[in-house]
C-alpha cells in the first residue's frame, strides 16, 4: 500500500491486539479512523498485531509500508508522548537487547564509527540539499529572532561563533563538520582557519567544494585520531554519535587538542534521563548506534577536564526546524518518491514528524554548552 492515491480506512478488526492499542490510546486525544489530523487511519487489518509484536519499530515500518496514514504525525506523536506512551511503545525485548548490546559492546568504536556516515549521511547529497536550507545545516536552528529556516540556521552558526569569541587568524577545529556549514561561515565572516572532520565521504566531498578558496581543510577522519593544537573547538550535532562508553575519551580528546585558555562549544541533542536507549526504528533507519546523552553523563565525562562556562537549552527550536525540513520535502514529495521510491519518502516524513513531536512534548532537548580550558576571568555567553 504505497500508492499516492488516497485509500479509505479499513474496518477495524475485533481482535485482542486492537483492543490493547485502543486501551493505550484512551485519554491521549488520538483515535483510530477518526477525523482529526492527528488521528490514525488504519489501512491494513494486521496493523494491530504487528505493533503489539514489534513495538515502535513495527509501527514505523507499517507507516513506511502504507499500513496507516496520519495527516499530522508530529501532533500524533506529541499527544502520545504527553500521554506517557514513550516507554510503553518499546517492547521488553527491544529494551533488553539494546541495553545488552550497549553494555557489552562499544557500538561507537573506531571500527564502527563510519557506519552512520555510510548508512545515513551518504544517503544522497541531492536529497539533503532539497530538505535543508542553503547553509546545509543538519542541526537545530536558532529561532529567537528568525522568521525563516535560513535565518535560523545562520543565527545558530553565528551564535556558536560569538560564544567562541572568534578572532581573525585563530585555528578552529570543527568535530563532525557535516557539509562544512560552520567552517564556511566562520572562515568567511570571522577570518579564522578551520579544520573540519567528518565520517561521511559525501559530506567531505561537498564540504571541500563549498569551501574552495577559503582557509578550510575538510578531513575524513575519526575524532580519536586527531592531533594538533587549536585556539577554539566546536562540535555541532555530532556528540549524539559518540556513545556513552566514549564520552570520557571524547572530552579527553578535546582537552588534549584545545589550547590553554581556549573555548569549546558543544551543540547536542540531550535526553531527560540517564537511561541508555534509543528508539529502535530511528536506530535501524536513521541514525544507527546513536545515543542521546543526559546532563549527568555530560557533566561526569567533562568533570576535571574543562570548565563549564555556560549551558543553554533551546530544544523547542528543533520542533520548528524539523517542521521546516518536512515542509521542504513535502513541496518536493513527488520528486523524492520518483527518485528514491515511495517507501523512502515515507521513511523521511515519519522521521521528521515523529522527532518534531518528541521535541514539542519536551521529551528531547537541545543544548549548547560552552567550556573553557582553564580560561581566566569572567565569561558572559551571548544569547
Amino acid at each position: 500500500m504505497t500508492s499516492n492515491t488516497p485509500i479509505a480506512p479499513v474496518a477495524l478488526p475485533d481482535t485482542r491486539a486492537r483492543q490493547t492499542l485502543e486501551k493505550l490510546l484512551e485519554g491521549s486525544g488520538v483515535t483510530l479512523n477518526g477525523n482529526q489530523p492527528w488521528d490514525i487511519r488504519v489501512h491494513h487489518p494486521d496493523l494491530f498485531s504487528r505493533v503489539v509484536r514489534q513495538g515502535s519499530i513495527g509501527f514505523g515500518e507499517a507507516y513506511m509500508d502504507g499500513w496507516w496514514e496520519c495527516d499530522r504525525i508530529d501532533e500524533m506523536i506529541h499527544r502520545l508522548l504527553r500521554h506517557g506512551l514513550g516507554t510503553v511503545a518499546h517492547t521488553t525485548t527491544e529494551r533488553i537487547v539494546y541495553k545488552l548490546q550497549s553494555t557489552f559492546m562499544n557500538l561507537q568504536s573506531k571500527a564502527r564509527a563510519y557506519i552512520v556516515g555510510k548508512e545515513h549521511y551518504d544517503f544522497g547529497n541531492d536529497l539533503f540539499t532539497r530538505m535543508l536550507d542553503e547553509t546545509l545545516c543538519y542541526s537545530c536552528g536558532y529561532w529567537k529572532e528568525a522568521r525563516t529556516l535560513h535565518e535560523a540556521q545562520v543565527a545558530k552558526l553565528d551564535l556558536a561563533c560569538r560564544k567562541l569569541d572568534l578572532e581573525p587568524g585563530m585555528r578552529v577545529l570543527d568535530i563532525g563538520c557535516g557539509w562544512a556549514s560552520f567552517a564556511e561561515h566562520a572562515a568567511r565572516q570571522y577570518g579564522v582557519e578551520v579544520t573540519g572532520i567528518t565520517i561521511s565521504e559525501e559530506q567531505a566531498k561537498l564540504g571541500r567544494e563549498r569551501c574552495a578558496g577559503l582557509p578550510v581543510e575538510i578531513l575524513l577522519e575519526d575524532y580519536r585520531e586527531l592531533s594538533g593544537e587549536f585556539d577554539r573547538i566546536v562540535s555541532i550535532g555530532m556528540f549524539e554519535h559518540v556513545g556513552q562508553r566514549n564520552y570520557a575519551t571524547y572530552f579527553d580528546t578535546v582537552k588534549r587538542l584545545l589550547k590553554p585558555g581556549g573555548l569549546f562549544v558543544l551543540h547536542t541533542i540531550g535526553s531527560n534521563t540517564n537511561e541508555v536507549s534509543i528508539d529502535p526504528w530511528i536506530n535501524k533507519y536513521i541514525f544507527p548506534n546513536g545515543i542521546l546523552p543526559s546532563i549527568q553523563q555530560v557533566a561526569d565525562a567533562s568533570e576535571g577536564k574543562l570548565i563549564m562556562e555556560d549551558w543553554q537549552n533551546f530544544g523547542a527550536d528543533y520542533d520548528t526546524t524539523l517542521m521546516a525540513w518536512q515542509e521542504n520535502l513535502l513541496a518536493l514529495r513527488h520528486v523524492l518518491a520518483a527518485h528514491y521510491g515511495e517507501r523512502v519518502k515515507r521513511m523521511f516524513l515519519y522521521y521528521l514528524g515523529s522527532c518534531a513531536g518528541a521535541f514539542r512534548a519536551r521529551d528531547l532537548q537541545l543544548w549548547q554548552v560552552v567550556y573553557s580550558n582553564g580560561r581566566g576571568g569572567r565569561y558572559d555567553s551571548p544569547r
